[in-house]
């Protein structure tokens, strides 16, 4: 009789255990999933509405990670992702791919605005360039290698020479600055330095007196410095800023975007319209972006994005 009750006693507390370990799962493991992924230039920020998402819909998880524009666009097409993230337009070919591999058409949504900035180090001379210099210095064949012949005199003379870098090409960035600097039917110049991500172009040039690379705006650092851009050399050159992308002054500004396979189950399109509510929009403006709707954004966010 003894072995009996012992041996019910120890069903029933191991059935408690095992209840106990399944009402603890289910506490900590979110319903739902949003997989997301793509733009290196859009990743910090999404991973902060990843994370203050989660504050407000406890059973919703948004697992972000980067990998660049193409990255994101082909996990749309084979399926493996709910979000895209891209800092550029997707082309009719990815169009017509996914509509083939998913029977759907992508959605297009645009998120918030992005200046493209050119990066130099601190310590370089120089404060503007021209788009039809960079175009001399990235592009095939290009007649600008050196800042001496731009009329720059660098700190350290044996340091002349550009150290070119650039974005690899599967990056929405590289795309972008490809098409609207380098020239269309141009191709970037043999011996520049591709990198994965905006963190490392940003690193790269804030440690070398006269390196020059380009990303989005909020990835600048006290270590680097952003030139103002005019469209031809003699012209006024402007300086990346909130402001200059919304009057369409600045030549390099581009809207950035996520996308969808078709519409999207409820809880992801519940998610992609909390990003255009004010919270979410603020934090897109804290991580140095343009929101899609300034106007309910407060002056002192605007105020510290200036100041940078």
């Amino acid at each position: 009789m003894g072995h009996k009750i012992f041996f019910c006693m120890f069903v029933f507390l191991a059935v408690s255990c095992l209840h106990k370990v399944d009402v603890e799962n289910s506490v900590d493991k979110p319903a739902r999933v949003i997989q997301c992924a793509g733009s290196d230039t859009i990743v910090n920020v999404s991973q902060a509405w990843a994370e203050k998402y989660r504050e407000i819909e406890k059973n919703i998880s948004v697992e972000v990670s980067g990998g660049g524009s193409g990255t994101g666009i082909a996990g749309l097409m084979n399926g493996t992702l709910d979000i895209a993230n891209s800092s550029r337009k997707i082309t009719h070919e990815e169009f017509e791919k996914i509509v083939k591999e998913r029977g759907k058409e992508p959605v297009e949504h645009i998120v918030g605005y992005d200046a493209l900035a050119v990066f130099v180090n601190k310590n370089n001379p120089i404060e503007e360039i021209s788009l039809e210099e960079l175009a001399e210095i990235y592009g095939e064949n290009g007649t600008i290698e050196r800042w001496s012949q731009l009329g720059i005199n660098m700190p350290v003379p044996d340091r002349d020479k550009i150290i070119v870098t650039s974005r690899q090409s599967n990056s929405g960035t590289y795309f972008y600055f490809r098409e609207v600097v380098v020239g269309k039917k141009r191709d970037f110049r043999l011996g520049t330095i591709d990198l994965h991500g905006s963190k490392e172009v940003v690193e790269l040039v804030g440690r070398t007196i006269n390196a020059i690379g380009y990303t989005g705006m909020g990835y600048a650092r006290d270590e680097v410095k952003m030139l103002r851009i005019s469209k031809k050399r003699g012209e006024k050159s402007i300086a990346a800023s909130i402001d200059s992308v919304l009057d369409h002054s600045y030549p390099i500004a581009r809207p950035l975007f996520i996308y969808t396979c078709g519409e999207p189950p409820d809880y992801v399109q519940k998610f992609i319209d909390w990003i255009y509510a004010e919270e979410a929009q603020d934090l897109l403006m804290k991580s140095g972006f343009v929101p899609v709707k300034l106007g309910k954004i407060t002056n002192v966010v605007k105020d510290k994005i200036e100041k940078r």
